[in-house]
């Protein structure tokens, strides 16, 4: 397995292989699963096979209420749901209180330097329908590798990292600041058109 991965990065970095399709239509967004965000957003939804980052200021502090409609929707059509290296043991009731079918859910435990690395092959295997992940320390060299990533395995890749990131350009097709007082969604760049100007109510107790 880890030969067949190495054969296919080498082939992929000399360009041997051809990632265009002009003759299949443009897929469509996938629905957030909350209206005010999807009616936001220029797509209307998270921009398929790509990156998303959610930036948030602490672990915590609803990424993953923000991320469970979406994921539970794609559980529930058999798609695996991958988390690498979480910050903290994902909680089985939360999840299933979620409707995130388990049987679909996938966590990889990797070391810092590792995770990436990581992330990237699930994305390019087109096996996943979602990544997850949470690096701390992340360049613009290596969160494009993830967009890249994303569109060869027509995968939805979220990274979810400190506000501190707002500060520094990045290559994800969307950015969405999670702020807790008060409650709401900030869409910081989005594919597609501009940045709603105003915050979004956001609710995690639904």
């Amino acid at each position: 397995m880890m030969g067949a991965v190495v054969s296919l990065n080498a082939l992929l970095d000399e360009r041997r292989v051809w990632k265009g399709r002009p003759e299949v239509q443009p897929v469509a967004a996938q629905p957030t699963g909350h209206a005010l965000l999807d009616a936001a957003l220029p797509m209307g939804g998270w921009p398929p096979a790509a990156l998303t980052e959610i930036l948030i200021p602490a672990n915590g502090s609803g990424e993953l209420r923000l991320l469970w409609p979406t994921l539970a929707r794609l559980a529930d059509s058999g798609e695996r749901i991958v988390l690498v290296a979480p910050p903290h043991v994902p909680y089985p009731q939360a999840w299933q209180a979620a409707g995130v079918d388990l049987r679909q859910l996938s966590v990889i435990e990797a070391s810092e330097r590792d995770a990436l690395w990581a992330v990237e092959q699930c994305l390019r295997s087109g096996s996943c329908g979602a990544v997850l992940c949470w690096p701390n320390k992340v360049d613009d060299r290596a969160l494009r590798r993830l967009q890249v990533a994303a569109e060869t395995g027509e995968t939805l890749a979220f990274a979810c990292r400190g506000q501190y990131a707002a500060v520094n350009p990045s290559p994800a097709a969307l950015r969405i600041a999670i702020d807790v007082r008060p409650r709401q969604l900030r869409v910081l760049k989005c594919r597609g058109g501009l940045a709603p100007s105003s915050p979004i109510p956001f609710t995690t107790d639904a």
